[in-house]
């Protein structure tokens, strides 16, 4: 009898003592809340809407310049072909000059590593805690409404329909052209250090090559993760430079990069719903 009393004294303590440490995790402040890591694998929203960013952004230098300043590797190429061309043709009648977009692929290319840099920041902080997370998102909003205010202010159009005649051609777009490459690149190292199928949300063609050589590509009955996310990503990015274009068509590039501020304001709350590691089963 006496044991049979001990052991449901035990039970009602440790019952006790579980609810006491549930209610201790209900009660987490905001901050506490905010330092908490998420799980990666409940963060396919934010990164959809991350590739979908990356479209839009790029369609807008795009169809001005016929520069994307999310896909960095064309640029570098360009700038070795520029190099190229000071060895072309008879000495004295070879062409020196710096043409406008190679400084705008530079400018770019440049602009880009600095706001990778800037995710340094992320592995201090820790790149899976919803501060930074928000935090991260947030800087894009700003890098992106300066440069909707460099455009702005800039008075040049938004659309060339000719890759000899660049739509921007003043200082302040060049402002503005490095402000949104530099968005891109604190996107991508955001992206990146979550470590899932979308990549670094901004150049997707290891995304392609890994798809389509996915074991399960063609498995349609089958919820596979690793193809569905990345077809996820694929049709954000399309989506994005369509939606993108059609805005820009519109509004011009201010407007356009103004509707995208809003966007990652948005994108940035978003984190706050994304499941904290280990709080909730993985997917």
């Amino acid at each position: 009898m006496s044991d049979r009393k001990s052991n449901k004294k035990r039970s009602d303590e440790d019952l006790s003592g579980s609810d006491l440490e549930r209610g201790q995790n209900n009660n987490l402040s905001l901050w506490q809340y905010l330092l908490k890591d998420v799980d990666p694998k409940q963060t396919t929203g934010p990164l959809a809407a991350y590739c979908f960013m990356t479209g839009y952004i790029d369609v807008i230098s795009f169809s001005a310049i016929f520069v994307w300043c999310g896909f960095q590797t064309g640029n570098f190429a360009q700038l070795a072909i520029a190099l190229a061309r000071l060895f072309e043709g008879a000495p004295g009648f070879r062409d020196m000059s710096f043409h406008k977009a190679d400084q705008q692929a530079l400018c770019s290319l440049i602009s880009f590593q600095l706001g990778a840099f800037f995710g340094r920041l992320g592995d201090r902080i820790g790149p899976h805690k919803r501060i930074w997370l928000i935090l991260g998102t947030f800087v894009q909003a700003l890098l992106t409404m300066a440069g909707a205010i460099a455009f702005w202010k800039s008075g040049q159009p938004g659309i060339s329909g000719e890759r000899d005649l660049p739509a921007w051609t003043n200082a302040l777009t060049f402002v503005g052209l490095a402000f949104i490459s530099a968005s891109l690149g604190v996107q991508g190292i955001v992206g990146k250090r979550l470590n899932t199928q979308f990549g670094t949300t901004i150049v997707l063609t290891t995304v392609w090559v890994e798809l389509f050589t996915d074991p399960g590509l063609f498995n349609i009955r089958k919820r596979i993760l690793s193809r569905d996310h990345r077809l996820i990503a694929a049709s954000a990015l399309f989506i994005g430079a369509f939606v993108g274009r059609a805005i820009l068509a519109k509004l011009g590039t201010a407007g356009a990069l103004g509707v995208a501020v809003g966007f990652r304001v948005l994108m940035s709350f978003q984190w706050i719903f994304v499941p904290s590691k280990g709080s909730s089963p993985s997917s």
